[in-house]
């Protein structure tokens, strides 16, 4: 490829983190449409804020892409039905992170028939972006489900110089990311452009680690496309290095700019966006279809298959590990999303939602068990923040919320690198979770 511009570096170097094995192994699996499920269970909350309200009831006809739930509350996203079908019930479920929320539950006809309502959507202005990605339901699609429309929708005095794209996926196994840039190109280049040009925003920096060379140069020809007359456009080429990923660490590489604890990416002149969501939200736009699928990563040592899959968002679980195939020892451990921030789930019974990129099944040999904590230290030399996880956990213990106050806990991110380079393989990533939320109870 003959390059006419150049690649960037990072500008920051933040300490701490991870060399961990990439275990890339569906890199090159071109993502397979996954076959219409019979039923599918759509939770109406599937993103950080308020929960949906039911918009339909029981026999209701649906089709893929009509609205099932929607909210008034400020940081909530919509959600829509992913078959053509009828609605069987509404019923409260148990989702992943321990809390119920209310699903309806849809018979599909096996049609997969659009809603004849979806058109395309013009774009004119700003506002028109920011409903476009409310309306489309979309949320952060790197994992943490952060609504995207609230991430647009800025006060005014708020100036943002920079565009942040994130496609690093530094998680080993997941590879979703990586499969949208070669396989929506096309979206994420007009998303691109389209955003810098209703945000006003000076500088875009599509940020990906240099393990992985096609999709490098997919997005370089993002930054080379004719629009970019002015040369705002860049690639960033980061070290393979866990958690480059992070919004923090990425802020920090990018700009070598710091989020003060309790601020966002606003607060220092930037947004970040997932290529994914990109890509999604400019799909939206182009078709009218909202977000009803998710490109999931399929791996671990329990899948005899291991694959990308476009998923119908509801679909259980079971059903997606029956058609990857199963070993015969089974799995002694699930996970939504990668084995570092991941989500353990006690069983299969759980259905894929808007924040699952990955779905593993981890064999015994690839989940170590944990023994007693050796005051190495390793934990707190590998932590990006400075953090010492082991004194945490420590004071975690014994009840201590005013020593994990001190020990600033709620600036953990939840990597995981502490976890990882731990030899006595302690919980400390859940040690840390479990931390943060001892705050937020005794704030």
């Amino acid at each position: 490829m003959e390059q006419k511009e150049t690649i960037l570096s990072p500008v920051g170097r933040t300490g701490g983190g991870s060399y961990l094995p990439h275990r890339k192994n569906t890199s090159l699996c071109e993502s397979v449409v996954f076959p219409t499920p019979s039923k599918v269970v759509i939770p109406l909350s599937q993103h950080i804020g308020a929960p949906c309200t039911p918009t339909v009831k029981k026999d209701d006809k649906v089709y893929v892409g009509t609205l099932i739930g929607d909210s008034d509350a400020p940081v909530s996203a919509p959600v829509h039905s992913s078959v053509s079908g009828t609605v069987e019930k509404i019923e409260d479920i148990l989702l992943p992170n321990g809390k119920t929320s209310p699903a309806v539950f849809i018979d599909s006809d096996g049609e997969m028939t659009p809603d004849p309502n979806l058109k395309p959507i013009k774009i004119k202005n700003k506002n028109d972006l920011i409903k476009a990605a409310r309306d489309c339901g979309l949320v952060g699609l790197g994992g943490a489900g952060f609504p995207t429309h609230i991430k647009l929708k800025l006060k005014d005095e708020t100036r943002i110089d920079t565009l942040i794209i994130n496609g690093a996926e530094c998680e080993p196994y997941i590879t979703a990311d990586e499969r949208c840039c070669l396989e929506d190109f096309d979206d994420i280049l007009e998303g691109v452009y389209l955003i810098k040009e209703m945000l006003n925003i000076d500088k875009v920096i599509i940020a990906i680690e240099n393990n992985k060379e096609s999709a490098i140069e997919k997005l370089y020809a993002v930054a080379s496309d004719k629009r970019d007359a002015d040369d705002t456009v860049k690639v960033m080429r980061l070290t393979t290095k866990y958690p480059q990923g992070a919004e923090k660490v990425l802020i920090y590489s990018a700009l070598k700019r710091k989020i003060p604890l309790g601020k966002l990416p606003s607060d220092v002149g930037c947004i970040v966006l997932n290529v994914s969501s990109i890509a999604a939200l400019y799909k939206y736009i182009r078709t009218g279809m909202p977000l009803v699928s998710r490109r999931v990563t399929v791996d671990g040592g329990a899948v005899l298959n291991p694959c990308n899959l476009i998923i119908p968002l509801g679909t259980k679980i079971s059903e997606v590990l029956d058609y990857c195939g199963r070993t015969e020892d089974g799995p002694s451990r699930l996970l939504l999303g990668g084995p570092m921030m991941g989500t353990a789930i006690p069983n299969d019974d759980f259905v894929i939602t808007k924040t699952n990129n990955a779905l593993l099944s981890l064999t015994e040999d690839e989940v170590p068990a944990p023994t007693a904590c050796i005051h190495c230290g390793r934990c707190a030399s590998h932590c990006p923040m400075r953090l010492n996880p082991s004194a945490i956990e420590q004071a975690l213990n014994i009840g201590n919320t005013h020593k994990i106050k001190k020990l600033y806990a709620d600036y953990c991110m939840e990597c995981g690198s502490c976890a990882f380079n731990c030899p006595a393989r302690r919980p400390l990533a859940q040690v840390m979770r479990m931390a943060k939320n001892e705050l937020r109870r005794n704030k």
